[in-house]
């Protein structure tokens, strides 16, 4: 299954039928009036996050959703039927936008999240609506109202835990395959990560969702490179995981890079909580690793742990970590609901 995060959507809600203009005649029956039944309301379109979906694929395949419009009323005080809704289905974590992709309509972040995207019209009185003691034979009626139509955008933004940073070759894909059943492609050149890849790591019996997205480059926040189309996959995440490459020429200036752009990008991503991991450890050797995480450890915020994501170590020790962060997030969340919910006696 291919990977979109973004999609171009046209959608159009139903017309309401037209009213009906119709007479009682039956055999005997004098001045047996209008009897014109109203008509149908027209379908609505809504969107709703389901669960197991996690990437907007459908929808580059169908771009045109159009709900039914209402049948028009009949004679004998008959109502027309109403239209079909037409249900958008969304992975979690959509959020929705207008013509500009700037104005938000709706953030669909959790499960069974339903908006009303565009309601169908109303369907026209018929006859038997304008009777009156002075007009008991009324020619009139109403015509159906005019469904909405409109274009709208969905953007996904991936529901994880932890968002995998780092320049490109920095060990991120190594460390998702070695620590989930996930199996990004893995090789010894840089940008082999083309779009977000999700894991499920589990450590002392808990398991939580890690996200892996395409390396970053200097300039990114001004669009170089492909990280900055996808950092918005690491908005919703608990904490970040720095990966900094140990046998980089410059680890220093790598970590600033990475800081720099995750910074520029607004203060979304530069508020999180963060974890610097110096990977490749076992390129090393313990005593020149233990040198250059002194020197990575003056300019970084928060202590720096070392691992290697081909032998294995040390990677328990940065689960545990994203662990204790992920708890602290989630409590620290709980808090801020309980001040803002209302006093209660």
């Amino acid at each position: 299954m291919k990977f979109l995060d973004l999609a171009k959507v046209y959608i159009r809600s139903g017309s309401g039928g037209g009213g009906c203009i119709s007479f009682r005649r039956e055999k005997y029956i004098e001045f047996g009036g209008p009897d014109g039944g109203d008509g149908g309301t027209g379908g609505s379109v809504w969107a709703e996050a389901v669960d197991g979906l996690n990437t907007l694929i459908d929808f580059r395949y169908q771009q045109h959703f159009f709900a039914k419009n209402g049948t028009p009323g009949m004679g004998k005080q008959r109502t027309g039927a109403d239209g079909d809704d037409i249900v958008l289905r969304v992975p979690a974590g959509t959020e929705i936008l207008d013509d500009d992709q700037e104005t938000l309509i709706a953030d669909l972040s959790q499960v069974g999240d339903r908006v009303l995207l565009a309601k169908g019209g109303n369907g026209g009185w018929g006859n038997l609506h304008f009777k009156t003691s002075t007009n008991q034979a009324p020619r009139r009626s109403n015509p159906g109202q005019e469904g909405v139509e409109r274009t709208i955008w969905l953007r996904l933004k991936l529901i994880a835990d932890v968002g995998l940073l780092g320049l490109p070759n920095a060990g991120k894909s190594t460390f998702l395959a070695a620590t989930s059943n996930a199996r990004p492609k893995v090789a010894d050149y840089p940008f082999t990560t083309l779009h977000p890849n999700l894991g499920v790591v589990g450590v002392d019996g808990v398991e939580f969702v890690v996200a892996d997205i395409p390396g970053l480059i200097g300039g990114a926040s001004e669009g170089r490179g492909l990280g900055d189309l996808f950092l918005g996959h690491v908005e919703r995440c608990s904490v970040l995981l720095h990966l900094v490459d140990a046998t980089a020429d410059d680890v220093v200036e790598d970590y600033r890079t990475i800081i720099g752009e995750i910074e520029a990008y607004g203060d979304i991503l530069g508020q999180k909580p963060r974890i610097t991991v110096l990977n490749k450890a076992d390129a090393l050797g313990e005593e020149l690793t233990e040198f250059v995480r002194a020197d990575l450890s003056e300019v970084a915020e928060g202590p720096v742990l070392t691992m290697s994501g081909v032998s294995g170590e040390g990677v328990t020790e940065v689960l545990r970590a994203l662990r204790t962060e992920i708890a602290e997030d989630k409590l620290r969340q709980k808090a801020g609901d309980a001040e803002d919910a209302p006093w209660e006696p």
